[in-house]
């Protein structure tokens, strides 16, 4: 591990030089990629210099009490070695998370799927409630939201909706959401006062730019129809919505959300480039079993996740057997608690893997 460390602080200072080269600077293509890398590895050198930092103290702390010391400044001594050996126990703890494989994707904007699954009218409520939940909790990173389809139901739920985050570091905070959401509540449709489950299928697929993904215009089967349901003017009178098929998957992606033919196209084309590329990632994961098994969640959409029991006012991971009584809190966009979780979790689950 120390051997990669020395390499990434050689590695750090080359970059920090090219940073500042005027040559570099003028090539914005090439300054960006040496300032994203020179981003990626300050937090790993600035832990490595603390390390040293402490076993360097270490060092001077034990000398200095073998050369022999007064007893007052000897206590002083061994209270300050105690601390630099806490700090850098804790230091190699940090740097061997700071040193596991990224996802490559945790950095990417993300596109969010849910749909109403099991339990009619009230499974597009939760559905409802969940992008409520999402959306509160952008806000409060300062993320970007923005609905690119939906379809909503006329007592205020969603049969689907899918909008993008954007924002830094959005996927990696939200990648764990995939699967599905239960809820245990009364429904305000339930005159018996009897507790229903209900269950929304939640996908979080990375936003991906073109040269990503190649999608052959061939194989693309483009229809246009007039959009129905709630809307402006133009809904029924012009045919501004689209339906895109990917022919090679079966995909299929209909937007109808912008009164413009062009805007649905682009968002319609955003949401397909995602889903081939999760079709992919998916692929790509099957193929590679000792990865799989170091992740908290397989990311497969038929797995249920967490439970929203709202008469008990608790949630439930089940993948990490967390169970927090802060229901209201986490529907109002409270979710870094459970996050954090679950990134521990998959740290410490891909640190064993590696032992």
């Amino acid at each position: 591990m120390f051997d990669k460390l020395e390499s990434l602080e050689e590695r750090y200072a080359f970059v920090s030089e090219k940073i500042s080269d005027p040559e570099v600077i003028a090539d914005h293509v090439e300054w960006s990629k040496y300032c994203k890398e020179h981003s990626d590895l300050t937090p790993i050198v600035n832990k490595y210099k603390e390390y040293k930092t402490a076993k360097q103290t270490i060092a001077d702390d034990k000398e200095m009490l073998e050369a022999g010391q007064d007893k007052e400044f000897e206590e002083m001594i061994r209270e300050e070695l105690s601390l630099a050996q806490q700090t850098m126990e804790q230091c190699a703890k940090e740097l061997k998370v700071l040193l596991l494989p990224k996802d490559p994707n945790d950095d990417k904007n993300v596109i969010v799927e849910i749909r109403g699954g099991t339990g009619g009218d009230e499974a597009a409520l939760f559905a409802a409630d969940l992008m409520r939940m999402y959306s509160m909790y952008a806000e409060s990173k300062r993320w970007k939201i923005d609905i690119l389809s939906s379809n909503p139901t006329d007592i205020g739920g969603y049969k689907e909706v899918c909008f993008s985050i954007e924002g830094q570091g959005a996927y990696s905070r939200l990648k764990f959401e995939s699967g599905v959401h239960r809820v245990q509540r009364v429904p305000e449709t339930e005159s018996g006062g009897r507790i229903h489950t209900s269950a929304v299928t939640v996908a979080v697929l990375p936003e991906v730019e073109d040269v990503e993904v190649e999608i052959n215009p061939n194989d693309l089967r483009i229809d246009v129809f007039r959009a129905g349901g709630p809307g402006g003017q133009c809904v029924n009178t012009t045919d501004s919505a689209v339906r895109i098929t990917h022919i090679p998957t079966g995909i299929v992606v209909s937007c109808q959300d912008e009164k413009s033919q062009h805007k649905n196209k682009d968002k319609a084309m955003k949401i397909l480039r995602s889903r081939i590329y999760d079709v992919m990632e998916e692929q790509r994961n099957k193929e590679i079993a000792d990865e799989r098994k170091s992740q908290v969640g397989s990311g497969d959409r038929s797995e249920r996740i967490r439970t929203y029991n709202f008469p008990q006012g608790r949630v439930t991971d089940h993948r990490i057997n967390l169970t927090l009584y802060k229901l209201e809190q986490i529907l109002d966009g409270a979710m870094d608690e459970v996050i954090d979780a679950l990134i521990t979790a998959d740290q410490a689950a891909k640190l064993a893997g590696e032992e």
